[in-house]
């Protein structure tokens, strides 16, 4: 069951991306690239390294570098983009000029951040509750421009919300 076209996962920091891309892309058959894995893999360092040593704007620049890599790719297959990608309108154009579908984890900003809290990667975006919720608000607004929107609950596991994308892609 592949889907013809690329597959782009968007949404908040703590949203579920890489978790829900994992299990899709298994459900597919298709490869999975995570775009801050990416990053990491061909820069030698992680996006948080790249914005708290380089700023926001120049890692910005290498993530669009890196999608327009991974997008040129023959089989680019599911692709979770980092919080942050699906917000410049650069990468937007670079996600449709290449018709992927682009899905955007509507994940209620409580649960992100419980999952931001619980985790130890390093965020610099979103080190407070209210920096990360006034991030959050700007942002979702851009999230909404996505072609598919899933709604995540509290209790929603990541290969059921898969499922949800698979049935939303007519596969």
């Amino acid at each position: 069951m592949k889907s013809p076209r690329p597959i782009v996962i968007t949404g908040f920091m703590g949203c579920g991306k890489t978790e829900v891309s994992c299990h899709l892309a298994q459900r597919l058959n298709v490869k999975l690239t995570d775009l801050d894995d990416w990053i990491t893999q061909t820069e030698g360092r992680s996006p948080a390294q790249l914005i708290r040593e380089e700023g926001e704007r120049t890692f910005r620049e290498i993530e669009t570098r890196s999608l327009a890599s991974v997008l040129g790719t023959v089989e680019a297959g599911v692709i979770a983009l980092g919080g942050g990608a699906w917000i410049e309108p650069t990468n937007r154009e670079l996600i449709e000029a290449c018709n992927a579908v682009s899905i955007w984890l509507d994940t209620p900003f409580d649960l992100c951040w419980e999952r931001i809290e619980a985790s130890t990667e390093d965020r610099p975006l979103g080190r407070t509750k209210e920096q990360a919720s006034a991030l959050f608000e700007r942002r979702r607004g851009i999230y909404e421009l996505a072609e598919i929107r899933i709604e995540i609950e509290q209790d929603d596991e990541p290969q059921v919300i898969a499922s949800q994308i698979v049935e939303k892609l007519g596969n």
